[in-house]
């Protein structure tokens, strides 16, 4: 059976029914909400035992500057949580479709009613590669510009999301937010004041020093907006290791956790939880799955599935 995931994107559409070609890895013009592309599509051949994330076999409709009147009203009436997903760096726009849609089907097959969601993706252009040659560095340089450049569409995107959660929040459903990655980058860089029942932030590149920045720069000011914060890190996560020395020396959120993290008093439960993912293997655990355990580790699933 297809699962269904709603997207937006401020990725540059030449064909918004081909998800392979049809939408650049170039961005659309920064200040207008009205080049954001809005739509509903369909990803099947997921497969929760094999990680496999599936393909997308079709895009339903989709508009610009608002979501379809066929989504709003779905997503509005959802019959479940909402999950906001944010994907990270080396991400084409079909991988956050597939990525967001595999992230569905887990957190459903978990058993717990609350992590049986509706997700929305919000892609934004990344290259959807690891490595340039002759530098290497160079398309993870240019994810990472492009993530904090997304920080405007992501805002828009927010607004045009508040009538939706106001009314799936007067269904009684809660609001979760999962940046990866880059997507954390993105996510610090859109001002916001969308309230989330949950925000996860999972093997964040970003500086560990992020949730400690004046005038609520940067993700400082993110407890004011979620009642409780989720931060997943790896010392294991070999991608952020390489990340550390592309951004020379600069320590990941996603590394060991937020600056600061066993401090008392700064980061309190219930409202902020912090766990360390570095024990965990599954199979086919290596230099880019080590990034990934958020979504292939069966024990980090289970554990981010009862968390929500």
């Amino acid at each position: 059976m297809a699962t269904t995931i709603y997207f937006a994107t401020n990725r540059v559409v030449s064909n918004p029914l081909d998800p392979l070609a049809g939408y650049a890895a170039a961005m659309t013009p920064p200040t207008n909400p009205g080049y954001l592309t809005y739509g509903t599509a369909f990803v099947d051949g997921i497969d929760i035992a094999t990680n496999a994330q599936g393909v997308v076999t079709q895009i339903a409709e989709t508009a610009q500057g608002h979501f379809p009147p066929g989504a709003t009203g779905d997503l509005s009436q959802p019959g479940r949580n909402l999950l906001i997903f944010i994907h990270g760096f080396d991400n084409t726009f079909s991988d956050a479709l597939t990525r967001g849609a595999f992230n569905r089907d887990w957190l459903a097959a978990s058993g717990v009613p609350a992590a049986d969601t509706t997700v929305i993706a919000f892609s934004w252009p990344s290259l959807g590669q690891v490595a340039a040659i002759p530098v290497p560095q160079a398309d993870y340089l240019r994810d990472q510009n492009m993530a904090r450049q997304s920080g405007p569409a992501l805002m828009f995107f927010f607004q045009a999301l508040e009538p939706i959660l106001r009314a799936a929040r007067a269904s009684h459903q809660s609001v979760i937010l999962l940046a990866h990655s880059m997507g954390n980058l993105a996510l610090q860089a859109a001002a916001t004041d969308v309230l989330f029942d949950r925000v996860i932030l999972a093997a964040g590149d970003t500086t560990f020093d992020c949730f400690d920045q004046p005038n609520l720069a940067r993700l400082s000011g993110l407890s004011q907006l979620a009642e409780r914060i989720g931060i997943y890190y790896s010392h294991d996560d070999d991608v952020l290791r390489l990340s550390e020395v592309v951004n020379l020396g600069a320590q990941r959120l996603g590394q060991d956790g937020p600056r600061g993290r066993t401090t008392p008093g700064l980061f309190p439960p219930p409202a902020f939880t912090m766990v360390d993912c570095s024990a965990y293997r599954y199979p086919g655990f290596g230099f880019l799955t080590s990034h990934q355990y958020y979504r292939q580790s069966p024990d980090v699933r289970a554990i981010i599935s009862g968390w929500i």
